[in-house]
């Protein structure tokens, strides 16, 4: 393979996406230089990548550059914030929404309602699980499904991108940052004020919900304190990425391993809310989210990366044999 992977791609696109951004709105980008560097240091190791791979060209080199990709989703996440804290929070409108459709908070309840150590564990465990649940499947086609392998990487990770250009527009910041800028007591009397640009200078969260002494539970708040962000709300890319995985097992008929992923599915659309990461809304939209961004990247991939037919000469060798 000469050029770069269809995932590669998408990470230029994102890259040059986004500096145009930058360009046009680099009065009101605070970090804008940052910004700018960090895309240009992305390039250059990819480029240093690639061509480690054109000296070397084998599996090992291949993986090394998709594991690249994987390890670069803790840097672009982040990044977003650049982008969303030049637009006035939305969280109001989100939180309002919620409870008209709902007739209350569920992110503020749900923890109160179902207070058991073992309830709270089973949630924390099912947030945690999104961290494997789309690294083990791309470790499982490279081992067993090769041939498959740089779709399933194109699909589950080019999944992660799509859903940062939704949020580098829409400055929704979820109940863990939201309900502590504006005050619990605030939330439970039912009113959701507007805070503009309160995020663009404070980045206070909410203490975790549940059985703070759980293991799962430190384990989440070790991420949240590592990258987490007051952004990427809506839809919620958690519950998003994890029905592209379950999308793929499907069309790939690896039942197995679907049946497999399914109870941590589950749990894991549910701790977002639970948690407070997520207004219920935002898991709506991600499963829903999840679903069309599959249909298209599948389709992509199947138009631009399916099976390629054999030369002619190969063709027909095999037909005199």
């Amino acid at each position: 393979m000469k050029g770069l992977m269809a995932l590669e791609w998408v990470v230029v696109a994102y890259m040059l996406f986004t500096l145009a951004v930058v360009y046009f709105a680099y009065t009101k980008c605070p970090n804008a230089d940052a910004v700018i560097q960090e895309r240009v240091r992305m390039a250059i190791i990819m480029a240093a990548l690639w061509l480690v791979y054109r000296l070397a060209p084998c599996r090992f080199t291949m993986l090394t550059r998709v594991l690249f990709q994987i390890a670069s989703l803790g840097i672009w996440y982040p990044d977003i914030y650049e982008f969303v804290r030049m637009f006035p929070n939305c969280d109001h409108l989100f939180a309002s929404f919620e409870q008209s459709l709902f007739g209350c908070q569920p992110a503020l309840l749900w923890c109160h309602l179902f207070p058991s150590k073992v309830v709270s564990e089973l949630m924390y465990l099912g947030y945690f699980s999104y961290y494997f649940i789309f690294i083990i499947p791309l470790f499982y086609y490279f081992i067993y499904r090769y041939e498959d392998f740089q779709k399933a990487a194109f699909i589950i990770i080019g999944s992660f991108f799509l859903f940062y250009l939704i949020y580098l527009f829409l400055p929704v910041s979820g109940p863990q940052f939201y309900y502590p800028a504006v005050g619990e007591a605030t939330i439970v009397n039912g009113v959701f004020p507007e805070i503009g640009d309160y995020f663009s200078g404070s980045q206070g969260t909410l203490v975790g919900a549940g059985w703070t002494d759980g293991f799962f539970y430190h384990c989440v708040q070790m991420m949240h304190d590592a990258g987490e962000r007051p952004i990427a709300a809506f839809p919620s890319s958690h519950v998003g990425v994890c029905v592209v995985v379950m999308a793929l097992f499907v069309v790939y008929k690896e039942w197995k391993w679907f049946i497999a992923f399914m109870p941590f599915s589950i749990l894991l659309f549910f701790s977002t809310v639970y948690i407070r990461a997520h207004y219920l809304i935002d898991a709506i939209g991600g499963f829903i989210a999840g679903l069309v961004i599959f249909a298209i990247l599948y389709l992509i991939a199947e138009k631009c990366m399916g099976k390629k037919k054999k030369p002619k000469k190969m063709r027909d060798r095999k037909d005199k044999v």
